[in-house]
């Protein structure tokens, strides 16, 4: 698997104008799709509107709303259920995959959609491998055969019991064959889908969204239409457009100092504010380049490990609205484990300072942490210098920050030239396979040169057929055990998702889990 936008950018990262907002309820139930419009604002944008390109959050924002997969994760769950199809399954272990559809599915133009439309969105994704599609994500397709117009089987190259979870992923995208080419994307801005919304407009700043009365799947929308208010990385503009009711939700790009102050606040009440909390898979780590000439000792890298302190990472730095990470699987994900605090502990500066003298390191150890706060948001540069002060407090580190864009910062770590940077990751699925396989299989992610032949050549390969999921935490617990052995990079926090919203909007808490998915359908608004 390669490097895609995936890489998320820090989700709480700048000011909200708290005084003027008011709150969110928890109130639940069904609806047809005729409630009040509701308007949400975010700070990323949605970089592609065809699913063959897209692989950001933004971009899977409207996929996961205007497109059907035929299969989805419900709301709080992280096990794909059928969506647009009736009924999905594995044959031949995990190397055939049958599906078949729900009958009488129609695109929101009128057309029906069949087989035919399934392997041609497939094949077309995998066709065109858009450098910033999510076409490695199905690179485990062989081929693809229907032979009737609601059944769909895909033979795949090895055996891959995630491929459930990939296909209920914004990767899962089912396009119309008559109105997608099948070797180029498409560049009008528009989108043909089956899901629960059409797309009516889309531009650099807004796109609009209505409800499909064509739709025939899981979601029950209690909304009519949706305004989606993008302002590209302006987070203060955000936060404005919350506090002068030009938006009902603000969605991505809160701060953390902020969201801890409304939740903490006495006054929140009586505001009607409301901050909706709920769980991620989002993690960060500082990644180690194990060619480099510093940190590729391993010495080097454990004494680190030694002094890092999470706990105060997430408390002075994201005010607690991340939790300290010590796997490579986060918390809530199916073989999850703690190997990092297992192996090094709490931070512990006698045991760093042994570290380096076992690897006859007498010296300070002179280092530069790399930032890159137009990806990750400016608490980056903030959290890495408070990381870099904890190194220098021990007495046995000489540590600075330097922080470039984001674009020379990838750059550089494909040139090999950093030797500690930061990385953030939010999952395409919630399985641990998408926490392992990018990072330490084939085509490494990271750029650090970590390469191990136990990882890539028996435990992944074996996790992959696997169709139990929770039965590979053994596993999955021998690749934490050995990374946090051999130290290619330091888990440092799992997030949290965080969303504001009026008094007269419900349904957040239902948008904001593990599988990445903002339901859309789920916002009822008076």
């Amino acid at each position: 698997m390669k490097a895609h936008n995936k890489w998320l950018t820090a989700p709480l990262a700048a000011g909200l104008s708290a005084a003027l907002l008011s709150g969110c309820g928890t109130e639940q139930g069904g609806g047809s799709g005729s409630g009040d419009g509701i308007r949400v604002g975010m700070s990323d944008e949605i970089l592609a509107t065809d699913p063959a390109a897209g692989y950001d959050p933004g971009s899977w924002l409207l996929f996961n709303n205007v497109f059907q997969s035929l299969l989805a994760f419900p709301k709080g769950g992280s096990e794909p259920e059928p969506e647009a199809a009736d009924k999905c399954g594995f044959t031949s272990g995990s190397k055939v995959y049958t599906c078949t559809l729900r009958a009488g599915l129609t695109f929101s133009n009128g057309n029906p959609l069949t087989s035919k439309d399934v392997k041609f969105s497939f094949e077309r994704a995998l066709k065109i491998a858009d450098p910033s599609g999510p076409a490695p994500l199905l690179s485990s397709i062989a081929s693809i055969e229907t032979p009737d117009e609601r059944t769909v089987i895909f033979r795949l190259k090895v055996p891959d019991a995630t491929f459930p979870s990939k296909i209920a992923s914004g990767a899962g995208s089912i396009v119309d064959h008559r109105d997608y080419p099948a070797d180029a994307l498409r560049t009008d801005g528009k989108a043909t889908g089956s899901g629960p919304y059409k797309l009516d407009s889309f531009s650099e700043t807004e796109a609009t969204f209505s409800a499909n009365p064509g739709y025939k799947g899981t979601a029950k929308p209690k909304n009519g239409a949706v305004t989606l208010k993008l302002y590209g990385g302006d987070r203060a503009a955000l936060s404005k457009g919350l506090a002068d009711g030009e938006i009902d939700v603000a969605y991505r790009g809160l701060s953390a100092g902020d969201i801890a102050a409304l939740e903490t606040s006495d006054t929140t009440d009586d505001r009607g504010i409301e901050v909706t909390q709920g769980n991620s898979a989002e993690v960060q780590h500082l990644v180690f380049n194990v060619k480099d000439p510093v940190v590729g000792k391993l010495g080097v890298r454990q004494a680190i490990a030694h002094l890092v302190n999470r706990e105060e990472l997430v408390e002075d730095v994201y005010k607690s609205t991340a939790t300290p990470l010590y796997s490579i699987v986060p918390a809530g994900i199916a073989g999850h484990n703690t190997a990092f605090f297992d192996t090094y502990g709490s931070p512990d500066k006698a045991k760093a300072k042994k570290a380096l003298r076992d690897a006859d390191i007498t010296g300070k150890v002179k280092l530069t942490l790399w930032s890159t706060p137009s990806r990750y948001g400016p608490a980056t540069d903030q959290e890495l210098k408070a990381i870099a002060g904890q190194l220098n407090d021990s007495g046995l580190f000489d540590a600075d920050v330097k922080s470039v864009a984001f674009d020379q910062y990838e750059k550089d770590i494909a040139a090999g030239k950093y030797g500690v940077y930061v990385k953030g990751w939010v999952p395409d699925y919630p399985d641990a396979d998408n926490f392992t396989a990018p990072f330490f299989g084939e085509g490494n992610v990271l750029g650090n040169g970590y390469e191990n032949a136990t990882i890539t050549g028996k435990i992944l390969p074996k996790t992959a057929g696997i169709a139990d999921r929770a039965a590979s935490a053994d596993e999955y617990g021998q690749l934490q055990d050995l990374v946090a052995e051999e130290l290619p990079l330091l888990p440092l926090w799992q997030g949290k998702q965080y969303a504001v919203a009026r008094d007269d909007v419900t349904g957040l808490e239902w948008t904001l889990d593990a599988s990445t998915v903002f339901r859309f359908w789920e916002l009822k608004k008076g």
